[in-house]
């Protein structure tokens, strides 16, 4: 069976690029991938964050410019880190015939990971984003998390060498993620 895949980007709005490590950097390769999959026929399907912080309609939840879905493109909101928990994503994937997901987005140890994982159990083949994820600036205040640029790289590491069986797990940089059949 040929791969299908699609492209998720993954609570890239205003409100969490706007603490983003890397912020402009992200941005800029998920939208350069995010061209390259539209031009390839590669489904791009926003998920957006809604929450206390994340209010529906407000300018912080809006997605940034450069990522805004186009006319037609599929649009999840979602209440959890996981992206497929009470969603429609799986059905909208399966639907699509959709075998493999290229994960992008914010924030790397939370909402990426949590849904590359469950994309992983629910069947998908994945492919993680080395320059596509980030996380938050850290500060002061948190001296107990890993600094932003060591959490992504230990979640890059941990998506080079993760096994999962009968799964393909890769880990790309935007500019070398193959959006041909496999």
């Amino acid at each position: 069976m040929p791969t299908r895949s699609a492209l998720l980007v993954i609570d890239m709005q205003n409100a969490t690029v706007a603490m983003a490590h890397r912020g402009a950097e992200t941005v800029a390769a998920i939208a350069g991938l995010s061209e390259r999959a539209r031009a390839a026929g590669v489904p791009v399907v926003t998920v957006r964050q809604r929450d206390e912080g994340m209010v529906l309609g407000t300018e912080g939840w809006q997605v940034v410019p450069e990522l805004a879905p186009r006319e037609g493109e599929p649009v999840v909101d979602k209440t959890t880190p996981d992206s497929f928990l009470d969603t429609g994503l799986d059905a909208l994937l399966k639907e699509l015939g959709v075998t493999e997901v290229i994960v992008t987005g914010f924030a790397t140890e939370i909402c990426v990971d949590t849904t590359a994982r469950q994309a992983l159990s629910r069947g998908y083949d994945l492919v993680v984003v080395a320059d596509g994820h980030t996380t938050s600036v850290r500060g002061p205040e948190d001296e107990d998390l890993m600094p932003a640029d060591r959490s992504v790289a230990q979640y890059n590491a941990i998506y080079r060498t993760i096994g999962w069986p009968g799964r393909r797990v890769r880990l790309r940089a935007a500019a070398d993620v193959d959006l041909s059949p496999a």
